[in-house]
């Protein structure tokens, strides 16, 4: 499931980084859903500060189950604010098995309810990225860094802001290479 940015913002399912992590999923085979969070395009409600919205994500992900009970993983994506929602849901869900979380918003959210993270997965940040700080990302993983059984990898993307207009290609290769491994066979991770 790929989650998109802050609402308010103007984050849709047709933001170019959720499409994206959406086609790198659909391209592997994964049953895979990206939506409006409530109030945005022809979604119902209105903005709920984050409480709604993962409801709406709990929803989403329930209704992906049920039409996909064969699916043995599942997996979570989220860019921006709907980082912090996939790691909310990680955290309520233990079906789920892996994250990727673009630009997580540490420097404006608290996410100490990660303790402990159930799940490996990957966060990609931008070091020019002035909307999400690099600073704020780094104390998250390192804090994630210290709880066992999981591992978090983490992949700095130089020169690349909040959006990454610039470096798209090499924040999905980042992606693409961590799924790469953590699909494999012989990963060590599960």
């Amino acid at each position: 499931m790929i989650l998109p940015p802050h609402p308010q913002a103007g984050g849709t399912m047709n933001d170019r980084i959720t499409q994206h992590l959406y086609k790198t999923f659909v391209d592997r085979g994964f049953a895979t859903l990206r939506f409006n969070f409530r109030g945005v395009g022809r979604s119902q409600g209105s903005f709920d500060n984050g409480i709604g919205e993962l409801s709406d994500a709990a929803a989403a992900l329930d209704w992906v189950q049920s039409i996909h009970a064969e699916a043995s993983t599942t997996w979570i994506a989220g860019y921006s604010f709907g980082a912090l929602i996939g790691m909310q849901l990680l955290m309520r869900r233990p079906e789920i098995r892996g994250f990727i979380s673009v630009a997580p918003p540490a420097n404006m959210y608290d996410f100490s309810f990660l303790a402990p993270c159930p799940a490996s997965g990957i966060i990609v940040q931008g070091t020019a990225d002035t909307v999400v700080t690099p600073g704020a990302v780094d104390k998250l993983v390192e804090k994630l860094r210290t709880q066992k059984h999981i591992t978090v990898h983490y992949d700095m993307i130089r020169r690349a802001n909040h959006f990454f207009e610039n470096e798209l290609d090499e924040m999905m290769r980042s992606v693409d290479n961590y799924l790469d491994m953590r699909l494999s066979p012989d990963c060590p991770i599960k």
